[in-house]
Parts: C-alpha cells; sequence; structure tokens
C-alpha cells in the first residue's frame, strides 16, 4: 500500500472527510468529526490508526512495525509503519476496524448515518 492508496481507501468510506487540522503534513481522516486514521506527508509513510486496547497490545508484540501511537493516546492508537511487511489486506482490515470503533462511538442520532455499507 502507498500513500494514495491509503488515500483512496480510507476517503470511500461512508461520511468521511480529510483535512490537514495540526499542520500542512498531517493527514487527518475523520468520520462524522472524529479522527480514524491519519499519517504525515513528509517522514516515512506510516499511519496512526485506532485501535481496541487489547488488540493494540496483541498487534505490538505480532509485528515490529506496529508501535504505539505517534502523538497519540497509546493505549487507544497504533503507529504502523508500511514497509511491506504487513500486506495490503491486513492493513485493510486494521484501517476498517479503526473506523468501526469509531462508528460504535458515535451518539445513537448519527449511527445510523456513519455505518459502514
Amino acid at each position: 500500500m502507498n500513500i494514495e492508496e491509503f488515500r483512496e481507501y480510507c476517503i470511500a468510506k461512508p461520511f468521511v472527510t480529510e483535512s490537514f487540522p495540526f499542520d500542512e503534513d498531517t493527514l487527518v481522516f475523520k468520520v462524522m468529526d472524529k479522527m480514524f486514521a491519519l499519517t504525515s506527508l513528509s517522514d516515512r509513510f506510516n499511519i496512526n490508526i485506532k485501535c481496541d486496547p487489547e488488540k493494540a497490545i496483541a498487534l505490538r508484540e505480532e509485528f515490529p512495525c506496529v508501535l504505539p501511537g505517534y502523538h497519540m493516546n497509546k493505549k487507544h492508537w497504533n503507529t504502523v509503519i508500511i514497509d511491506g511487511t504487513v500486506n495490503d489486506e491486513v492493513l485493510k482490515q486494521w484501517i476498517d476496524h479503526s473506523y468501526d470503533l469509531i462508528v460504535a462511538s458515535l451518539p445513537a442520532r448519527l449511527k445510523a448515518g456513519g455505518r459502514r455499507q
């Protein structure tokens, strides 16, 4: 997966927007105004994605490219270094998990609109 494929995968999800809320280098993807993924445009390609705390620990133990979330809540976020050691399908599953966690946390009035089709 490269950065363009990552962007296309994230932005294709229902109700997702992209923005640069921190600086012109950090591309952030939100569903219903809540972050689920972000990446730097200038550093080596890595992504930050939300993760269930127990799963986050398990992924960090199994995959050397998965680290505690850089500049994020380390309990709920992972940084994934995109170095080719994890295939695209697994990366997509992790992105989906992040998206789904955010949708599940939305207020009931927004949930129906934020679910994946």
